[in-house]
């Protein structure tokens, strides 16, 4: 039997790039000191322990797995908090290169998921860890954060390798330009070309409506490189165009291989580029292959990028575009958002369907901008008459959000890494994928307590636990909004004073993307002036003062659902 883990009489510090301990390890280590590695370290699908066990045992499990992270490393470094299910450690370690800093990181994931007794339960969590190194990476504490935090993204993303550094890359080599002009005239000759398929998902059930093709090159010499690596400059020495006509033939023979398989209500969406467009002869040669491999127009997809329509031959992009979609074959336009084609364009190439760029989809829900333009998007495609699709889905925060948005296809790693051709027949069988995130939210009587105090927050949840409300907690702004987007909550109580914003900003977001919700504020200082404004621009229902008194705060929780229910019409609960 595992003996109980002692909790520390504390929990670790919250960690800012402007904390002064880690600006001195940087600065001492970029101006030749012992190297540093910086690790972000993830805790895997934490939230389920809160959402199953209570957050009681979740802060307790937090607490002890940051205290054997920090008596693992010892004098080496120091470890922080870092989000609600988060930790950064920054380490000095002789050496500090790659293959140190993996096995460092390989022995503090062995210490986090070593059973944890939190009784009356035994925890088996999983981490993952992403790593930046100075000076190899830089001395600036931010942008070490930040690239540690994006390696760990990808470590989420690959199943048998928790461990990911950040990798300078082919494009961070002055010569790679001319390297990849020289050895991507032979790639496709010497079969050096790989096409990967991404599955797309209906956002009413999960279920795979179709595929992207995409392709990725594998030299020899410079390594695995991504199309947006490779791409450009095959446009630019005239590669592009035998580049395409691969993947189209590839792709239709796979379409017609999985059709023969019994899988005919799917399609395969493919890039093709201006050039390709203004040859004479694409649209019947694309044709002509899909007549015979026996296809139906609909399945293929092109996508088409923004900025091919605003190229130069703007007549012969019109008159392919308009000989496409009179044979039947439908057009996406891609990376919508991104390039410099106004809203008079899309009346001329209609197209039907619009992809929004991942980089708006990447800020929301948190980002107040990104979310109204998101919400902007769908809207004018449906308008006229589009479909939507919103590339770059990775969390189920941006999944919910999308899904109330009314988007209608998404395409992202929350669903699936682009594949090989197995694995994609695979998805096809299964026909639905991650299922459990399409089930319906729970609409019964729902509070979202916000406040990055946790003793604070451990309070309110025991006070309205016995109030029968299904209480969701959050410790700060950006997993509010994640519970917002993939719950429906009626009625939000927030503090006032929290490290990322305001509680009056961040419920004056919340009303912009979710106003049926009631908004309470709950603050130790009174700010006239603010409060005054949130409340004359509908941001808040109620300004409640700390301490308070339990009776009271109850009372103004229960108004606030009869508020909800009043507005929507419903009966309220006495």
């Amino acid at each position: 039997m595992h003996m109980p883990v002692p909790v520390p009489p504390a929990s670790l510090p919250r960690l800012g790039a402007a904390h002064p301990r880690l600006q001195a390890m940087i600065r001492d280590a970029a101006e030749g000191g012992t190297p540093l590695v910086l690790l972000h370290i993830d805790i895997d699908h934490f939230a389920s322990v809160n959402q199953n066990m209570g957050m009681d045992v979740g802060d307790a499990a937090l607490d002890a797995v940051g205290l054997r992270l920090r008596e693992r490393l010892g004098e080496r470094g120091r470890v922080w908090r870092h989000g609600s299910d988060e930790f950064v450690a920054a380490v000095l370690l002789p050496g500090g290169d790659a293959q140190t800093a993996q096995a460092l990181a390989e022995e503090l994931i062995n210490e986090v998921e070593r059973p944890l007794e939190v009784l009356p339960y035994t925890l088996f969590l999983e981490a993952k860890i992403g790593v930046s190194l100075c000076p190899d990476h830089g001395d600036d504490p931010s942008q070490l954060l930040q690239l540690a935090e994006t390696a760990v993204r990808r470590a989420s993303h690959a199943v048998h390798e928790p461990v990911q550094l950040h990798a300078t890359g082919v494009a961070d080599r002055p010569h790679s330009e001319s390297a990849i002009a020289r050895q991507i005239v032979d790639a496709l000759p010497n079969g050096e070309f790989r096409l990967r398929y991404q599955p797309k998902i209906s956002a009413r059930d999960g279920r795979v409506i179709g595929m992207e093709a995409l392709v990725r090159w594998q030299s020899p010499v410079l390594g695995l490189l991504l199309p947006e690596r490779f791409l450009p400059t095959a446009e630019r020495i005239g590669v592009i165009l035998q580049i395409g006509d691969w993947m189209l033939e590839r792709v239709v023979a796979q379409v017609k291989a999985w059709r023969e398989q019994g899988f005919d209500d799917f399609f395969v969406g493919i890039n093709v580029t201006t050039q390709q467009l203004l040859l004479p002869d694409f649209v019947d040669r694309l044709l002509g292959r899909m007549q015979h491999a026996g296809l139906p127009m609909s399945a293929i997809v092109l996508e088409l990028n923004e900025r091919a329509l605003t190229h130069t031959s703007t007549d012969a992009v019109y008159r392919a575009i308009s000989a496409l979609r009179y044979e039947g074959i439908r057009l996406t336009l891609d990376n919508f958002g991104t390039g410099d084609a106004s809203l008079g364009a899309l009346v001329r190439y209609p197209a039907d369907i619009l992809k929004i760029d991942r980089s708006f989809i990447n800020a929301a829900p948190a980002g107040s901008r990104e979310t109204a333009i998101v919400r902007a998007l769908i809207a004018m495609g449906h308008q006229l008459g589009m479909k939507v699709i919103a590339n770059g889905v990775e969390t189920e925060a941006q999944l919910g959000f999308l899904r109330r948005a009314d988007c209608d296809y998404f395409q992202g790693y929350l669903f699936g890494e682009p594949m090989n051709a197995e694995a994609a027949g695979q998805a096809l069988r299964r026909r639905y994928l991650r299922p459990e995130l399409f089930t319906a939210t729970k609409s019964d009587r729902t509070l979202l307590l916000v406040d990055d105090e946790q003793n604070v927050l451990r309070s309110l949840v025991r006070l309205f636990r016995r109030d029968g409300y299904r209480i969701l907690a959050a410790g700060n702004v950006r997993d509010a909004f994640g519970l917002l987007a993939t719950n429906e909550v009626q009625v939000i109580l927030s503090d006032q004073r929290m490290s990322e914003m305001d509680g009056t900003e961040f419920l004056g977001r919340v009303k912009m993307l979710y106003p049926d919700t009631v908004r309470l504020v709950l603050s130790g200082y009174t700010d006239l002036a603010t409060v005054t404004d949130a409340i004359n621009r509908g941001a808040i229902y109620r300004f409640l003062t700390k301490p308070w008194d339990d009776g009271q705060l109850r009372e103004h929780i229960r108004q606030a659902f009869q508020t909800y229910d009043s507005q929507r019409g419903r009966e309220s609960f006495p």
